[in-house]
């Protein structure tokens, strides 16, 4: 039986894909290793569920004679959250995934096989019940589980990204000299199978956090040429922070970019809880939407007034607990229309920008907000769309628009609210 522990792992083979690995395999077994890799980078590479290929290998290496009971793989991944992504599957719980915040992924990494593998460049491959608790993290809980065998198998994307895949067995015999070899005939499709659905999901990511969800499928969809122009009817919610440049003035601009930060933090997650989506980030402000779905546009403005009430309790409370630098105050309007994001720009720099009447509309309404002394305040178009009934401030002229507009606050606050929400901008 193969054993190696970390200092013997010298000698195991490594994942060059020089075409070496075909010597001492069964040519019988070739046209099932060729369906094998052709499966890799067809129906494997297309999961966007990421729950078919790693019990799919895990079946297809069974079928070969490899007795695969585990599988996990560990991406590098490109987001504002967390760094990685580790995948399992094991026979008893089928597919399972787990995120590595930033803060954590040293910690975890660096007790971890992979980062063996990562450094030497060369397999790990571990006979379990030989193998010192203390040589990896891992390996403890491996042992409890009943596990005979381990391998795991650093893989380098073309970015230069470090990753990696394992297999654990319970067989007693583990993973002999026949399996290893099957293993590295197909562990080149295996790596590019899994660099085409990571490069996709960071292209997703990347995307997402930088323009949102609509303009992000509109990207992928082609629509990136000059002039075009996409358009949401929704609630269209538009909020930004009392007295940004006065309170910044004394900053550092790290200690401003924490304070926004934290500002947002306060906002954006009961519009995301309430379904909204935030379009853009404009300095101190942000803009987000509510989608109309079919006629039901009053749940739709119901979802953006109740994120807006739940955003400013989140923001006093957090004024109370002293996150921010001094007290911060925000202003929020609300209409109802369309959002339209037009691509804006010269040659091949373009930007996915928020355009229309509408969007205008809705920011002239937030630079009443501290003029009126409310921290909510609503067009006629957004009013007439809610269940309940907000009270008339009259009409008022703004900026770039021809007639004085009808504005709207909210009438009550409801009692639960009443005592964390401040009403008026001091």
């Amino acid at each position: 039986m193969l054993h190696a522990t970390p200092s013997e792992a010298h000698s195991l083979p490594t994942a060059d894909g020089d075409g070496s690995e075909i010597f001492g395999l069964d040519p019988a077994l070739l046209p099932d290793l060729l369906r094998l890799r052709d499966w890799l980078l067809g129906e494997a590479a297309r999961d966007e569920t990421y729950t078919v290929m790693l019990p799919g290998l895990a079946e297809r290496l069974a079928a070969l004679g490899v007795p695969v009971d585990r599988v996990t793989t560990a991406i590098e991944a490109l987001h504002s959250e967390y760094s990685g992504v580790g995948r399992m599957w094991t026979k008893e719980d089928g597919s399972s995934f787990r995120l590595f915040p930033h803060e954590q992924r040293d910690l975890a990494y660096s007790r971890s096989p992979f980062a063996y593998a990562h450094r030497t460049g060369e397999w790990l491959v571990l006979d379990l019940p030989n193998t010192p608790d203390d040589a990896f993290g891992i390996v403890p809980e491996l042992k409890a589980a009943g596990y005979k065998h381990y391998v795991c198998i650093p893989v380098r994307f073309t970015n230069g990204s470090e990753n990696g895949l394992t297999f654990t067995t319970y067989t007693p015999g583990g993973f002999d000299p026949r399996a290893l070899s099957i293993l590295r005939f197909v562990l080149p499709t295996i790596a590019a199978s899994m660099e085409v659905r990571a490069l996709n999901q960071r292209l997703n990511n990347v995307l997402r956090i930088y323009v949102g969800d609509e303009p992000h499928r509109a990207i992928l969809a082609g629509r990136i040429r000059r002039g075009q122009v996409s358009r949401i009817r929704s609630a269209i919610l538009f909020a930004d922070m009392r007295s940004y440049t006065r309170i910044t003035s004394a900053l550092s601009p790290e200690a401003a970019v924490e304070l926004l930060n934290d500002f947002f933090d306060c906002l954006v997650p009961p519009i995301e809880q309430e379904g909204g989506e935030v379009l853009k980030y404009m300095g101190d402000g942000l803009l987000a939407i509510f989608r109309d779905q079919g006629d039901d546009t009053g749940g739709t403005a119901q979802s953006a007034l109740n994120a807006a009430v739940q955003g400013l309790v989140k923001l006093d409370a957090a004024n109370r607990a002293g996150t921010f630098p001094t007290r911060i105050e925000a202003g929020i309007a609300l209409h109802h229309g369309e959002a339209a994001y037009g691509n804006v720009g010269s040659g091949v720099r373009l930007d996915f920008t928020v355009i229309g009447p509408d969007v205008n509309l809705a920011s002239r309404i937030a630079t009443m907000n501290k003029v009126l002394g409310e921290p909510i305040l609503m067009s006629r178009a957004f009013a007439e769309h809610l269940w309940g009934d907000p009270e008339l401030i009259g009409r008022h002229p703004l900026d770039g628009i021809p007639e004085p507009v009808p504005i709207y606050r909210l009438r009550a606050v409801e009692p639960a609210l009443a005592t964390d929400l401040v009403l008026v901008d001091a």
